[in-house]
């Protein structure tokens, strides 16, 4: 499918029944059609998502050290180009499509990370503030966003789906419900993972 693109103006996104012809239809509605080919549903979809898009930008950058280049627009565009290149994508709901945009925006960090860390021939890697999220991983306060990356690829093989939930509340900010439901466990599953999860990243961060 075409590459769909963002409003160049977040303030005043285009309306999905003005542009294109659509009566109002909900996130989910039009994640489905966009699943079946229908380019025109991202076109409707942008100005439903685009806001929550730009949270979770904000949320990943603000914990980046000084000197960053990337700001929130420039990272939702990325992504969205990325998420809009996934032809068989299978999107059945707007949890679930703000869950792969955070992975896609971390994917996006972690590539600008490390074409910076080229550029200056091995010197220091993009440093991200952990303790914004309850003081999520490190008591330290920052780390590396590569070795951020390393760590969740390690827990990864150990246990997906800790490494998921961490992406899930770090990347994209979900509370504990939102991402029980990304997740398809209970609440109270979450929060057990979710601090089992913490404490190994700790330990893998701080060694």
């Amino acid at each position: 499918m075409p590459s769909t693109p963002l409003p160049a103006n977040p303030k005043s996104p285009p309306t999905p029944s003005a542009q294109n012809g659509y009566p109002a239809r909900s996130v989910t509605e039009l994640l489905h059609a966009w699943s079946a080919g229908d380019a025109g549903a991202s076109d409707a979809l942008v100005p439903l998502v685009y806001a929550e898009l730009r949270r979770q930008a904000r949320l990943a950058l603000r914990r980046e050290g000084d000197g960053h280049t990337l700001q929130a627009t420039a990272l939702v565009h990325e992504a969205w180009l990325r998420l809009d290149d996934q032809h068989d994508a299978n999107w059945e709901s707007r949890t679930q499509f703000l869950a792969v945009a955070a992975q896609t925006m971390r994917r996006v960090l972690v590539d600008h990370a490390r074409a910076r860390r080229a550029l200056k021939r091995g010197g220091g890697g993009t440093q991200v503030t952990l303790s914004a999220v309850e003081q999520a991983v490190a008591a330290s306060g920052e780390v590396d966003v590569l070795a951020l990356d390393g760590a969740l690829a390690r827990l990864a093989i150990l246990d997906p789906r800790k490494a998921r939930l961490v992406e899930l509340r770090y990347f994209a900010g979900l509370s504990i419900p939102e991402a029980a439901d990304a997740l398809g466990i209970s609440p109270a599953t979450v929060g057990r993972e979710w601090a089992v999860a913490r404490m190994w990243l700790r330990r893998e961060l701080d060694a």
